[in-house]
């Protein structure tokens, strides 16, 4: 089955949306089809053999095919009107703002285009850590505790040293730092707030373990990659994760009791149910003192988290043949006439 990557978007992620889809292209070198979304809305056709970082940073990706989106598909203008393009089923790789927030999956669902990604209200819990801690709490999964701190809202004074700062709606760890005392505090408010008017503010727990899981709803139920434990120094830093987004071999298997692999999946799955069906997500789980808390949901995982599994052609398959199907709501006009019929019109 062939897919339609979707990438680039207007957010601080958008060139990491650019090597996460050319990372696909190198895995799974049968994908022809390349949709950009640029930094000012426009949508273009990248033929696959400009899949290049280059052509993106030198503005050359204007030259290519610009297409619209309209009813069940893309379209292309010529002179004789518009004609459709007929693309296979998309694929949501646009990181950040745009693709994780809910703005694309409305204008997916608005014209009835096929993808795989995360619908509309799964974007908004899991896009804002703030309302992702309350989703978390809401089924069941614990989390740390943790603040809130708005650009115009005075400086927290109860505060209890070490802590981590982040801005809320933002992802690959930007603007993300540790400060250990009240003198460092407002160096990384300052940078936290550079990207986002809100900061989340959790306990620096040292020494705390991290797993990583993703995984998808088929046809035939929960399906999940192997687990793992990412290589750290005091937390998983954007130099860390960038390389996330260009991986295409296979991360090494965290060795885990089993007890712990259960737990984690069940936690995966209370908070995928009834939410994120047509996506392929990854959550990422802290471990301390047998207790397991939800770190982050990631709604559109870097590279769609291939190197999490052993066979990542085929999840994409299993997810496509289990998209959500829209209400089909037939408008009738009944109520209308019954008013006209009433009114002796």
């Amino acid at each position: 089955m062939n897919f339609c990557i979707l990438f680039g978007g207007k957010s601080y992620e958008h060139e990491i949306s650019i090597v996460s889809a050319i990372a696909i292209k190198k895995l799974l070198p049968q994908i022809q089809h390349f949709v950009f979304l640029d930094a000012l809305h426009n949508f273009y056709l990248i033929p696959a053999q400009k899949m290049q970082s280059k052509f993106f940073s030198s503005q050359e990706y204007t030259k290519a095919q610009k297409i619209y989106p309209k009813k069940d598909g893309f379209f292309v203008r010529t002179l004789f009107g518009e004609k459709p393009l007929n693309l296979p089923i998309l694929i949501n790789l646009i990181h950040g703002g745009d693709g994780e927030d809910g703005s694309v999956a409305s204008l997916l669902d608005f014209y009835g285009i096929p993808y795989i990604g995360p619908r509309n209200p799964a974007c908004v819990l899991s896009f804002d850590k703030e309302l992702t801690k309350l989703l978390a709490e809401s089924r069941g999964v614990a989390r740390l505790e943790y603040r809130v701190l708005y650009r115009d809202m005075p400086l927290l004074e109860d505060l209890k040293f070490p802590l981590i700062i982040k801005p809320a709606r933002l992802g690959s760890s930007i603007g993300i730092n540790i400060v250990e005392s009240k003198e460092k505090l407002e160096y990384a408010l300052e940078s936290a707030f550079e990207f986002d008017e809100k900061v989340l503010i959790e306990p620096f727990v040292e020494g705390i373990k991290e797993y990583n899981l993703a995984g998808f709803k088929s046809k035939e139920g929960m399906q999940f990659s192997f687990i793992e434990e990412p290589e750290k120094k005091k937390y998983l830093d954007f130099e860390k994760k960038y390389l996330d987004f260009s991986r295409t071999g296979n991360a090494k298997e965290a060795d885990i009791p089993q007890d712990l692999k259960q737990t984690l999946e069940a936690n995966f799955s209370k908070l995928y149910q009834n939410l994120f069906e047509g996506a392929l997500i990854r959550c990422d789980f802290f471990v301390k003192d047998n207790q397991c808390y939800l770190n982050e949901i990631n709604p559109i995982p870097g590279s769609l988290a291939n190197y999490l599994f052993k066979d990542f052609q085929t999840a994409l398959q299993e997810i496509s043949k289990a998209l959500p199907k829209p209400n089909e709501i037939k408008v009738a006009y009944e109520f209308l006439h019954k008013i006209q019929f009433a009114k002796g019109k």
